[in-house]
């Protein structure tokens, strides 16, 4: 799930700004709003086309003839696809111009969504969804260091936190609006609106859109360089287990509420979050330049207290959505301070770093869905709270201890 601070020859000069007549933005000094959204779109769409069977599994097992549990694997092998794919595809594409890239994994998307809406054979359905968590591994890849290249140094982070406002839209308003969709009309009009949607982006993107040249030769990311700079180690160990804490929970969450007695409150909940989290994200975007460490801190405190009030006192529905909301306010510019934090830590190799924190993250995702089902099973929806403290403990101690290289008490611009 995430992208570079392009390093790509001729596109950063030394004060952060683009160089170069094609698109950059040297001497500009406010954002490009309308192609900042188009990528906040991206990312809505991607990552509602993660998330969209959760909602919609009943009516999918039902017209594949397969159980819930199996038609539930639909979003692990996007997972998957994406993990798989990420660090291989963004070494095999970084010659490629970025708005071709782009208009690439988009394309995807929409064949994808596509397929999966007339599919009637789950063989081909989970071939549909593993292309669309390939697609997904190039455009994350891609879509904060494309933010960070049409912004000036100074604006950087607000522009990445612009394109990440896709995410918590999507999980908040997204999945429930094409649940709800599915469910008045049918899920597979959900996967329809989900290419209709993808087609206007994709004439958004070729209008609004600025591109940019990709690396030469000799530029093209290492992979395996970008893990010895420093810093770049603790960020990925960062993402991995935090997001690994957050999607055991948010992934169970309706049975969570569900063994509360709140099961008719789950929209309503996830709402509270998804609304925190964009206030999160205004917020981290605005301070991000000079406050990466402390907002990557609170962050990792914020949902620990939101973590032990769901261990501790849930059976009081006022704390639950109280929880909600420090998760949100905790959660919601996570993806923006790691992203840049890797982009800042990798350097020369920041598009290497970022395809890695790609790979990382998808694989916590699958990893998530996995030990909470399992978790589940074996001891029940409570021992989600305690499981995410656990995970968020050596999560805290990393970057307090990556003062110096990955989460610096002091940040420029890079």
């Amino acid at each position: 799930m995430s992208t570079a601070p392009d390093t790509e020859a001729g596109s950063v000069s030394g004060t952060g700004t683009a160089s170069g007549p094609e698109g950059g933005v040297e001497g500009q000094q406010k954002l490009p709003l309308l192609a900042l959204l188009a990528l906040a779109t991206a990312v809505f769409v991607t990552s509602l086309t993660e998330t969209l069977p959760a909602g919609l599994l009943p009516a999918i097992s039902n017209d594949l003839h397969v159980s819930e549990s199996a038609t539930g694997q639909t979003v692990t092998v996007y997972a998957i696809g994406t993990a798989l794919t990420a660090i291989p595809l963004t070494a095999a594409t970084a010659g490629w111009r970025r708005k071709r890239l782009l208009l690439t994994a988009m394309g995807g998307f929409a064949l994808a969504n596509t397929v999966t809406a007339v599919s009637s054979h789950y063989g081909l359905t989970m071939a549909a969804r593993f292309v669309a968590g390939v697609a997904a591994g190039l455009a994350w890849a891609l879509l904060a260091g494309y933010a960070r290249r049409m912004a000036p140094g100074h604006l950087q982070g607000r522009a990445i936190a612009i394109a990440m406002a896709g995410i918590p839209l999507a999980l908040s308003l997204g999945v429930p609006a094409g649940t709800f969709l599915g469910k008045v009309t049918d899920w597979r009009v959900a996967f329809l609106a989900m290419t209709a949607l993808t087609v206007v982006l994709l004439l958004w993107i070729v209008a609004a859109v600025p591109d940019y040249p990709g690396q030469e030769r000799g530029e093209q990311p290492k992979m395996l360089h970008a893990l010895r700079v420093p810093g770049v180690t603790p960020v990925l160990f960062v993402t991995l287990v935090f997001v690994l804490a957050h999607t055991i929970l948010y992934a169970y969450i309706a049975s969570f509420l569900d063994d509360l007695g709140m099961s008719d409150n789950t929209d309503l909940v996830l709402l509270v979050f998804g609304a925190t989290s964009l206030a999160s994200i205004w917020i981290v975007g605005a301070q991000i330049h000079h406050r990466l460490r402390v907002l990557t801190v609170t962050s990792t405190l914020l949902v620990a207290v939101a973590a032990a009030l769901l261990a501790v006192l849930a059976d009081h529905t006022a704390l639950v959505y109280l929880a909600a909301v420090l998760w949100g306010l905790g959660w919601g510019g996570v993806p923006t301070l790691l992203q840049t934090a890797a982009g800042d830590a990798g350097g020369d190799h920041a598009d290497a770093a970022q395809a890695m924190l790609v790979t990382l993250w998808n694989v916590a995702m699958a990893a998530g869905g996995i030990i909470g089902g399992i978790l589940l099973d074996l001891i029940g929806s409570d021992s989600f709270p305690w499981t995410v403290l656990l995970l968020l403990l050596p999560v805290l101690a990393v970057v307090l201890s990556a003062r110096s290289h990955g989460f610096p008490a002091g940040r420029s611009a890079v």
